[in-house]
């Protein structure tokens, strides 16, 4: 990371081509460090875990979201909120794509010029993504104002975010929460409030806000009343 500062990388190439004979590396781009719930993420902590585990439980795209929502020299901070947040602003796409037949090609112009200079900006995918957003509210008035203009709009909003992954389902697919949303089957969902119960009865309070989480980061949002505990599914 931001460490490998001066002479780091000067004393690996120096070693490497010394030995080979051959060019080692030419550019590095060091990631920022991945935080869990604002901590260091640590097997001491208990909050280590891979990739694996997270695609598991979670929508691929919505985790490829997250980490582009952040540049890649930043840290990234991995939660519960943090995961339905990505979910949130990948349905505001999916929504602007839903219900317009795409064009074979899109709308290339000023969109496509931004897009790419904010990647060419370092790998400034934060802006890249906010050049999305403006594509989406821009589609979302022409469905309504220039429906004739939609089509080569969502063409063009689906292929900048193709290139960073993103868009890759059909909205219908997402915003039905498929696969990864309704991981659980009801009588998962329900034995897992029967759990979350036992643990607020027990006192065991901990347990009980990491059930409600858990199921949060899944679209599985829970409504505590005086009747018991409800639950829904919401776009997250």
């Amino acid at each position: 990371g931001p460490d490998l500062t001066f002479p780091h990388h000067e004393n690996e190439i120096a070693q490497s081509e010394a030995a080979t004979g051959k060019t080692y590396v030419n550019t590095w781009m060091h990631a920022g460090a991945v935080r869990v719930n604002q901590e260091k993420m640590s097997k001491s902590l208990g909050n280590f875990f891979t990739i694996r585990d997270v695609l598991a439980e979670h929508d691929p795209e919505v985790v490829r979201y997250l980490l582009v929502a952040s540049h890649y020299r930043s840290p990234i901070n991995y939660s519960v909120d943090s995961l339905v947040e990505a979910r949130k602003s990948l349905t505001r796409l999916y929504t602007a794509l839903d219900g317009v037949e795409v064009a074979s090609e899109g709308e290339q112009g000023a969109y496509a010029e931004r897009f790419t200079a904010s990647m060419d900006d370092d790998f400034n995918t934060p802006e890249a993504l906010a050049v999305l957003f403006d594509l989406a509210r821009d589609l979302n008035r022409a469905k309504s104002d220039q429906p004739e203009a939609a089509p080569r709009l969502a063409a063009e909003l689906q292929r900048l975010a193709g290139v960073l992954g993103l868009l890759q389902q059909t909205p219908q697919a997402f915003l039905k929460g498929a696969q990864h949303s309704m991981a659980l089957s009801e009588d998962e969902i329900e034995a897992r409030i029967a759990e979350r119960q036992a643990a607020k009865a027990n006192k065991d309070f901990a347990r009980a806000d990491a059930i409600r989480d858990e199921l949060a980061a899944l679209g599985i949002v829970l409504k505590d009343s005086r009747e018991g505990t409800t639950w829904v599914i919401e776009a997250p």
